[in-house]
């Protein structure tokens, strides 16, 4: 997988600008949803780099995330005249870039891409990396590819303008890579204010997630091995987001990704010596700033089933990413369904389910 340039933009025109000139093309496009098309386009539609592209909007949230909405894209892409030598921007969350990428990997055997995330979760993990995909049969990123973007331009500016509900959600995705990575990194993190943001410190550690990510990444692009690692809360993160989809609860990413990590340092504590004290740091600021996702031992089975479905299992056990340690990880770590019941009551006593 060719490697991707990941870029902390000190001015976005100028980093779009040197981006576009490495991807000679025969028409830009640019995809984007409904809240990004009213929030940041204004302002980018200004950038010299953009003057000519063609604008695609699709549904925001994860809802949309669908084989329709793809559909819909090279619908799009085709009947605006792209080519197997146009070039897409994918500009918005996750969600944006997952399935922009997807659409990019795909039309006319692929495309080349950049994204340009606007939300912390997409900065930090989902538009840098490869991956890309999309929902399918209520399952999180069923279908999918790795096909990295051409460059990623981090603009920590449009963080300005984010709600407190998708900070978190990005920054849940922050705490991992601190879990994964060092103590010092994660200690940083859990002392960080989120009520006060310090934008310059906060444009630092993004810098520094999306460095633990490139790393990790660069080892190992097609998840054989070590990548496994920024798994860590994502087995039981992916069920509380299927579950929620077929429940009709709004829960974003990172929020699933926080309530799967307080299961996963629990099965990391019994199974692999995590340290009791790390995990409970851990877990009171999850619960501060996250709240709860309520389940009952009714929903344990149906978890249970979505659990079964993860991409990273194989001969039906379901794969962990544990920890021995902070940054000690083990991967590929089973535990039988009466392991995961008895974490998902440990889950449910501790965060007052």
């Amino acid at each position: 997988m060719s490697k991707q340039d990941v870029i902390l933009c000190e001015s976005l025109e100028h980093s779009l600008e040197q981006a576009i000139e490495k991807c000679p093309h025969d028409k830009l496009f640019v995809l984007t949803d409904e809240h990004t098309t009213s929030l940041c386009m204004p302002a980018l539609r200004e950038l010299s780099p953009l003057k000519n592209a063609v604008e695609i909007v699709i549904g925001a949230e994860d809802t949309h995330k669908t084989l329709n909405t793809l559909a819909s894209v090279w619908q799009a892409l085709s009947e605006k005249g792209a080519s197997r030598h146009s070039l897409l921007i994918n500009v918005g969350g996750g969600m944006v870039t997952d399935l922009g990428g997807f659409a990019a990997a795909t039309f006319k055997r692929g495309i080349a891409y950049i994204n340009i995330p606007t939300t912390l979760l997409a900065m930090v993990d989902a538009s840098v990396g490869g991956k890309t995909g999309i929902n399918f049969n209520g399952l999180k990123n069923e279908i999918g590819s790795f096909f990295p973007a051409s460059s990623v331009l981090i603009e920590t500016e449009f963080l300005r303008s984010l709600d407190r509900y998708n900070f978190l959600s990005g920054y849940a995705e922050m705490l991992k890579h601190g879990l994964i990575s060092t103590p010092a990194h994660w200690s940083e993190l859990l002392t960080f204010n989120t009520e006060h943001i310090d934008y310059s410190e906060l444009k630092q550690l993004v810098g520094r997630s999306v460095q633990v990510k490139e790393d990790i990444v660069q080892q190992d692009p097609f998840e054989h091995g070590i990548r496994k690692a920024l798994n860590l809360g994502h087995t039981v993160g992916h069920a509380f987001e299927s579950l929620a989809l077929a429940e009709n609860r709004h829960v974003l990413h990172g929020y699933a990704v926080a309530w799967g990590v307080v299961c996963e340092l629990y099965l990391s504590n019994v199974k692999a010596g995590f340290p009791t004290d790390k995990m409970r740091q851990t877990i009171q600021f999850i619960k501060e700033n996250y709240g709860t996702f309520f389940i009952d031992c009714k929903t344990y089975d149906r978890l249970y089933e979505y659990m079964l479905h993860d991409k990273k299992n194989s001969s039906g056990i379901i794969n962990f990413t544990l920890l021995k340690e902070v940054g000690d990880v083990s991967i590929n770590q089973s535990a039988t369904k009466d392991e995961i019941f008895e974490m998902l009551d440990f889950y449910r006593e501790c965060m007052g389910s």
